[in-house]
């Protein structure tokens, strides 16, 4: 299964912020659109960044309560990873393992074009593994 494939079940939405914007505004987008991570956009729509659930913690522990009115540009991770939309699944699921994210972005030809959260990855994970038992299942009792 290729992102490709996941984004067409699930859809393109991306839902951003600008740089701007402060903490406190993020996170109730993300508890309104029940995300955890949105993409900082500039003024002309350029990624510049990623602002997640973790990092307004880590700005918390750090900082306390009243760091909520900061700007995301001051906490947000500018260096994204991300991943094309050919990309396999398991290739998506090694590179949030190993460089322990939890959202890339979903890139082609230079535009983002979708998000793939972990959720994502382990839905589609518990869709293959239903199939190959289904599969395996029905190959033994018809066998």
């Amino acid at each position: 299964m290729y992102v490709r494939n996941v984004l067409q079940s699930k859809g393109h939405a991306i839902i951003s912020v600008s740089p701007e914007n402060s903490l406190l505004e993020v996170a109730r987008k993300l508890r309104e659109n029940k995300i955890g991570a949105v993409l900082v956009c500039e003024s002309k729509g350029r990624m510049c960044g990623v602002l997640s659930e973790r990092d307004i913690v880590i700005a918390l522990a750090k900082h306390g309560a009243s760091i909520m009115e900061g700007l995301v540009s001051d906490f947000m991770t500018e260096s994204v990873y991300t991943c094309s939309l050919d990309d396999d699944m398991e290739k998506v699921m090694e590179q949030m393992t190993s460089r322990r994210v939890r959202h890339l972005p979903v890139v082609d030809e230079g535009n983002v074009v979708g998000m793939i959260s972990i959720g994502d990855v382990v839905k589609q994970r518990m869709a293959e593994t239903k199939a190959e038992s289904e599969a395996l299942m029905t190959y033994i009792t018809t066998a």
